[in-house]
This record gives C-alpha cells, sequence and structure tokens, in this order.
C-alpha cells in the first residue's frame, strides 16, 4: 500500500459515528429479538409435544 491510500481514508466525524453505532446497536437488537422469539416459538413447541406424548 501507498502511504497516499493510507491517508485517504478518513475518520468519521463524530454525528457520523454516532449513527454508524446506532445503526450497529439496532442490528445487534433486532438479531437477539429474532433470537429470543425463535427460542420462546421452539420452547412452545417440545412443551406441546410432551403434552401429546403424555396424552
Amino acid at each position: 500500500m501507498k502511504i497516499l491510500e493510507i491517508t485517504a481514508i478518513k475518520p468519521p466525524n463524530p454525528q457520523q459515528a454516532r449513527i454508524d453505532g446506532l445503526k450497529r446497536q439496532k442490528e445487534a437488537s433486532t438479531k437477539a429479538l429474532k433470537a429470543e422469539r425463535d427460542r420462546q416459538k421452539i420452547a412452545k413447541a417440545q412443551q406441546t409435544i410432551a403434552s401429546v406424548s403424555l396424552g
């Protein structure tokens, strides 16, 4: 890499850094929400299977 290529990358300004951070936080929250919904769905299905097996 040339020095010119390295210096061409500027760090984001504080406002842009905040937006990027909030986007990452949103993506992480979305993944966590989906994982929890899937976990609850699996738990409910397992409970249903267990009640059908016993009954």
